[in-house]
């Protein structure tokens, strides 16, 4: 067996139970990380703490309320308490409704921003607080193309990752000389649960989602989770300890 990556790093998971979330922590299982899941879906969360322990490393799963800045900082101090460090953290959660400009309602709007930008700017405080303790780590914030002005129907969601990208660049400017890196992925177009979810609520089925995906993506295909897991490890792992400040692209060449 080569040599795991991520030998004995505690990285935390926002949004670990579903979707990229799932497999990104599974994968960095496999590479020797503990993993500390965060989410509200408990029966998932389980399953996947005892997938990772049959790799030989070791995970818990944290049930977390993003809505509430508690459960927040309760995420990292469970992890913390269990493991005595944290090496990294991958801000996967995020709600994605259909929020256009002239028609969103205040409602939507709150949600959006709670959940997309609030929970992460209380999450990364709590990251900091405990990363310095032991040295630094790795935080990677989740972007998308849609932060560059996205399309008309995802305005709230447009404006919840290019806030997410300016806090990426304040704690990469502000944290460096703590050895704290924050870097933000910019994810392409992935059929997730939540995004299947929502395309069936709009009367597209998944096959008729990946056909007019595959029309308009300039590499023929949506994004699967497969094509992260990799940049992921990359960013958590001590090959990119140099790497703060970046916004890394993975979205088969689409730029909205």
């Amino acid at each position: 067996m080569s040599e795991q990556r991520l030998k004995d790093k505690v990285i935390v998971i926002s949004g670990g139970t579903k979707g990229v979330g799932r497999a990104v922590a599974e994968v960095c299982g496999q590479e020797g990380a503990k993993i500390v899941i965060g989410g509200r879906d408990e029966k998932a969360g389980k399953k996947i703490a005892r997938t990772i322990k049959t790799y030989g490393s070791d995970a818990v799963f944290v049930h977390t309320d993003l809505l509430k800045v508690e459960d927040c900082r309760n995420l990292f101090d469970q992890a913390y308490e269990k493991y005595g460090r944290i090496d990294g953290f991958f801000n996967y959660a995020g709600v994605t409704p259909v929020s256009p400009l002239d028609t969103c309602d205040e409602e939507t709007f709150d949600w959006v921003m709670d959940v997309n930008f609030k929970a992460a700017f209380f999450c990364c405080q709590q990251a900091i607080k405990y990363m310095r303790m032991t040295g630094g780590g790795s935080i990677v914030l989740t972007g998308s193309a849609h932060a560059w002005g996205g399309q008309k129907d995802r305005a709230a969601y447009a404006c919840s990752k290019g806030v997410l990208r300016t806090l990426m660049e304040h704690i990469a400017h502000q944290y460096a000389s703590e050895m704290i890196r924050c870097n933000y992925l910019t994810l392409g177009w992935t059929p997730t649960e939540g995004e299947v979810a929502l395309r069936n609520s709009l009367g597209e089925s998944e096959a008729e989602l990946r056909q007019r995906a595959a029309e308009v993506l300039p590499m023929g295909r949506m994004c699967e989770r497969s094509d992260y897991v990799e940049a992921l490890v990359y960013l958590f792992s001590d090959a990119s300890s140099m790497m703060t400040g970046s916004t890394f692209r993975i979205t088969a060449g689409e730029y909205i």
